[in-house]
């Protein structure tokens, strides 16, 4: 908790960066040149840890070929598992019960046809309206390849207002016609942070499987998967863990189903010790391990060592108190200057701090035109439909400074009318 109001001025944030703990970390990151990049919410930044981490598989790669499999710094033939081990440490899980495999939509079908198990009555799986849309398409594709209709039998918790998602609602529609939870850790556009603990004891109550799609939470978020007794989770590398465009994702499996034959099988869910026997029968590895599919992206997993060492490194404590900081300031500063007339701008977020995740949701009805001022400026958000600028100050490589300065832009587009300049037409990526 901190014991200090917030102030307006420039002063004040320059003092704030100055009582910063984190500050060291933004040098091991390579910043855009005049930009204010805000959008680690959607790629995180590299590292110089991630690029000499990239440098030494490509030089084991060349100087080693196929040895590099058992022969590498850190053997490739294991790289997914160790990978896994330390980021079990952000979601608290045991080392088995996570590995770096695959993508996240990859591992939605893996884990969720593997969970989804309708009989009788219980057929439906229950998610939300506000999911990311990757999620519903594989939801939809999973019952559709049961034979069922998918407009029956995907429940969507809808939502009041389109921003956030009541709780209550929720664990409503956890009835006996439910098969499978899967919902988000932190909504999208909004930044709702649901309670996954309550969530996972409601559906368990009501014996419903559950898993989470932590992609906007995982690394900026503490987790306690094993405390909550989730049954399953799964999440990107690319957002707050900083692992490259496309990089490796993650799944956790709860060690209480270790046992369970993994719906999509795969060669590199074979159980490690026997995988070069060549058996034409699967025997999968009693781990998260056992639900790989392919051979590992290793030059798409190495980026994901450097970054992994500067989060552990810095603690997930301190990174969720900065964040909670940087994002509780960022909207004092809204609420102060931007939001009366002529300016009109509104924070969408949950003001309490356990209800939010890593970013925040300005909506401005020009919010498309007002991004792309904001991009005209060297500023980085990104934006979503239909009005929402959403604004992530990442606690690792982001200063306060940068969050005021990004406010003042604000103010600055509105009062010279710089948006005007700009169409409302989305690019192909906004």
């Amino acid at each position: 908790m901190r014991d200090y109001e917030f102030e307006t001025n420039e002063g004040f944030a320059l003092r704030l960066d100055s009582m910063d703990p984190l500050a060291r970390f933004r040098q091991r990151f390579y910043i855009p040149k005049e930009t204010i990049y805000m959008d680690g919410n959607s790629l995180g930044l590299l590292s110089k840890d991630s690029e000499s981490a990239v440098f030494r598989v490509l030089k084991e790669w060349k100087a080693q070929g196929i040895q590099g499999w058992l022969e590498a710094e850190r053997p490739w033939f294991y790289f997914a598992e160790e990978l896994g081990a330390l980021c079990a440490k952000l979601v608290g899980a045991e080392s088995e019960e996570v590995v770096a495999s695959g993508t996240t939509t990859v591992n939605i079908h893996s884990l969720v046809n593997t969970f989804y198990r309708p009989e009788g009555k219980r057929r439906k799986i229950l998610a939300d309206a506000l999911d990311f849309p990757s999620d519903i398409y594989a939801l939809k594709s999973i019952i559709e390849l049961r034979g069922l209709d998918a407009d029956e039998n995907l429940v969507l918790t809808p939502s009041a207002d389109g921003r956030f998602l009541d709780e209550e609602k929720i664990i409503e529609l956890m009835n006996e016609e439910v098969a499978l939870a899967f919902l988000p850790s932190v909504l999208y556009r909004s930044g709702q942070l649901l309670d996954i603990k309550r969530l996972t004891e409601e559906a368990h109550r009501r014996e419903i499987p559950v898993g989470f799609d932590c992609c906007h939470s995982v690394g900026v978020v503490p987790h306690f998967f094993d405390k909550w007794n989730v049954d399953f989770a799964l999440w990107c590398g690319y957002k707050y863990l900083n692992g490259g465009p496309g990089s490796t994702a993650f799944l956790y499996v709860n060690r209480k189903h270790f046992d369970r034959e993994p719906a999509v099988a795969g060669w590199f869910g074979y159980a490690k010790d026997k995988q070069f026997d060549m058996s034409l029968t699967f025997e999968h590895s009693k781990s998260a391990g056992g639900w790989q599919i392919s051979s590992p992206a290793i030059l798409s997993a190495a980026p994901i060592e450097g970054s992994l060492k500067i989060v552990l490194e810095a603690g997930m404590d301190s990174l969720r108190e900065k964040s909670l900081n940087m994002t509780d300031y960022l909207i004092y500063l809204v609420d102060e200057l931007l939001s009366k007339e002529p300016y009109n701008f509104s924070v969408e977020t949950p003001r309490e701090a356990e209800r939010r995740g890593g970013h925040v949701a300005v909506e401005h009805a020009e919010g498309i035109r007002i991004s792309e001022a904001l991009r005209a400026r060297g500023v980085i958000p990104d934006f979503r439909p239909p009005n929402i600028i959403r604004i992530a100050p990442v606690p690792l490589y982001n200063t306060y400074l940068e969050v005021w300065r990004v406010v003042q832009y604000l103010k600055e587009i509105v009062d010279r009318r710089e948006c005007e300049r700009f169409s409302r037409e989305r690019k192909a990526i906004s």
